[in-house]
């Protein structure tokens, strides 16, 4: 993960929990967090792709009355297409296709956020080891 991202990441996101094959032995990536505002970085993840790893990718709404209202705007690129995100989601990115960026436009209140990448240990950067 580069430099000084852990700082950033902070300043915008809550994370909630995190496994991979440093905690359990065996088991693949998945991050949950909340985000809580607009990054002061944009985009706040670049462009890369898991050459032997599908990842889900998912933003899910706050509001319990109107759970598919993201409740803000988030534009994720995939396969170089750009898509306006406002309704709670999950993204499948396969193995080999380029993703990202990522931008978080808007937040208006808290969208939950998870991320699993199908391999034991992943760095955020589009590695594995």
């Amino acid at each position: 993960m580069e430099a000084g991202f852990k700082e950033l990441y902070d300043k915008f996101a809550h994370r909630v929990a995190w496994i991979d094959g440093n905690v359990v032995p065996g088991a693949f990536q998945m991050n949950t967090a909340w985000y809580s505002k607009v990054p002061e970085r944009d985009p706040i993840f670049v462009e890369h792709v898991h050459d032997d790893a599908d990842e889900l990718i998912g933003f899910i709404g706050s509001d319990p009355e109107n759970p598919t209202d993201l409740g803000g705007e988030i534009e994720f690129t995939i396969d170089g297409e750009a898509h306006l995100i406002t309704k709670s989601s999950i993204i499948f990115a396969p193995a080999g296709i380029v993703h990202n960026p990522m931008r978080i436009l808007r937040v208006d209140r808290p969208i939950f956020h998870f991320s699993v990448v199908t391999t034991h240990l992943y760095d955020g950067s589009g590695t594995y080891k």
